[in-house]
């Protein structure tokens, strides 16, 4: 049987965790920058983790991870 192949897109935002959850980069943070805080752009800077509801989606795009 061939090999999987990983959702392209989704393996460019989501990496797999030691836990078996996955993290990625926290929205809000591309434009519109003026009026929000520093203070809410500094913790934007962190890396997410995403939403248990999501995580048996995403595993199934990145098969090898």
């Amino acid at each position: 049987m061939p090999k999987m192949k990983s959702h392209s897109g989704a393996a460019k935002r989501f990496k797999r965790n030691a836990s078996g959850g996955f993290k990625c980069g926290a929205s809000h943070r591309r434009h519109i920058l003026t009026k929000k805080s520093t203070k809410r752009k500094r913790q934007l800077r962190k890396a997410a983790t995403l939403h248990q509801s999501d995580v048996r989606m995403t595993a199934r795009m990145l098969p090898y991870s």
